[in-house]
């Protein structure tokens, strides 16, 4: 039999930015649970880079995605919020004076209001052709990285010309026997201070080039066969492992099977400056919420949060008090302290 639970909030995405506002909302007092699809918090950054160094979070310097993740964790753990991992969230509808979140597992929530974390759903990596792909996955080349030292002392070729490629070949290049990094353009789509450090690495750049051939040479290592991508040049290179770090293709399919049908552009939900939705009673945050000269960054979901729960509390939980200032509160043994 399944259980209808009443809470004041259910916030849906265990990533960073779902993960803070979970903790924010632990310290407005409300009876908040979190729900993630996944079996381990951290989105993106635990799951698809947990090494990469994270530059938008002020404060911090050489945080990766795990670090990021266990601090956020810890954080948001010193209120005892409810967090169900491993559970989807199959519908979201409105009620009269409420929203009402069915879940895969034997407990649906009635909440005042839902908070969408979501990011921009599901990612793939956008992956080589199969011809070039062959069976190299996981044996020579990689789309996920987990652990960079295990290129130490090895040749490693990166594929790709954004943020994330830049920033692994710079990583790398501390690790590596050999770094290059491989693009199709003469320009690079990455942070201008990251480009500066590229240079200074002892990272080789091969540009414009795109792959034309992989091949496995007798000793385990890959040939790789380029062209320029707007001419015939062809050249060779020999590398030991190959990244390729094309970015991700999202598929924001998280609301296709629900009841509400908030207005949607690039796959993200729009909101107002409040983080409001079409949709009455929803609200998203971070890169699940579309809006006017939107920067994808974690700090900017962050910033999204208390945003999206003080106007919650303002319209539908008028019964909690007005916005703390967080230098009036402590935290210990799980409780809320606010100084007079």
């Amino acid at each position: 039999m399944v259980k209808t639970k009443e809470v004041d909030l259910v916030i849906i995405g265990a990533g960073p930015v779902g993960l803070f506002a979970t903790f924010y909302a632990r310290l407005r007092e409300l009876n908040v649970v979190l729900i993630e699809s996944l079996d381990i918090t951290g989105g993106q950054p635990q799951n698809l880079y947990p090494q990469k160094q994270i530059l938008d979070v002020p404060g911090w310097l050489g945080l990766d995605g795990t670090n990021l993740t266990s601090q956020l964790q810890a954080q948001m753990e010193q209120l005892q919020p409810e967090v169900y991992l491993g559970t989807t969230v199959t519908n979201v509808s409105n009620l009269t004076e409420a929203v009402l979140v069915k879940t895969d597992r034997q407990i649906d929530f009635k909440a005042a209001a839902v908070l969408v974390a979501t990011g921009k759903g599901a990612f793939e990596p956008r992956r080589l052709t199969s011809d070039l792909e062959q069976n190299f996955e996981n044996h020579g080349l990689y789309y996920f990285v987990q652990d960079l030292q295990q290129f130490k002392n090895q040749r490693v070729t990166v594929l790709g010309g954004g943020d994330s490629a830049v920033d692994l070949a710079n990583q790398l290049s501390t690790i590596a026997k050999d770094v290059t990094i491989v693009h199709r353009r003469n320009n690079f789509r990455a942070l201008e201070h990251a480009l500066v450090t590229l240079a200074e690495n002892k990272v080789h750049k091969m540009t414009p080039y795109t792959i034309q051939r992989i091949a496995r040479q007798a000793d385990q290592s890959f040939k790789l066969d380029l062209q320029t991508t707007r001419g015939h040049e062809e050249r060779q290179l020999t590398t030991d492992a190959i990244i390729v770090s094309y970015g991700f293709q999202s598929e924001n399919k998280i609301v296709e099977g629900w009841s509400i049908d908030p207005v949607m552009a690039r796959q993200k939900m729009v909101v107002d400056q409040n983080m409001r939705t079409s949709v009455e009673r929803v609200f998203a945050i971070g890169d699940a919420a579309e809006f006017e000269h939107k920067a994808e960054l974690i700090v900017t979901g962050f910033g999204d949060a208390p945003v999206a729960i003080n106007t919650i509390i303002d319209q539908y939980l008028q019964t909690h008090q007005g916005v703390l200032h967080s230098s009036s509160i402590k935290i210990k043994d799980g409780q809320l302290h606010i100084e007079k």
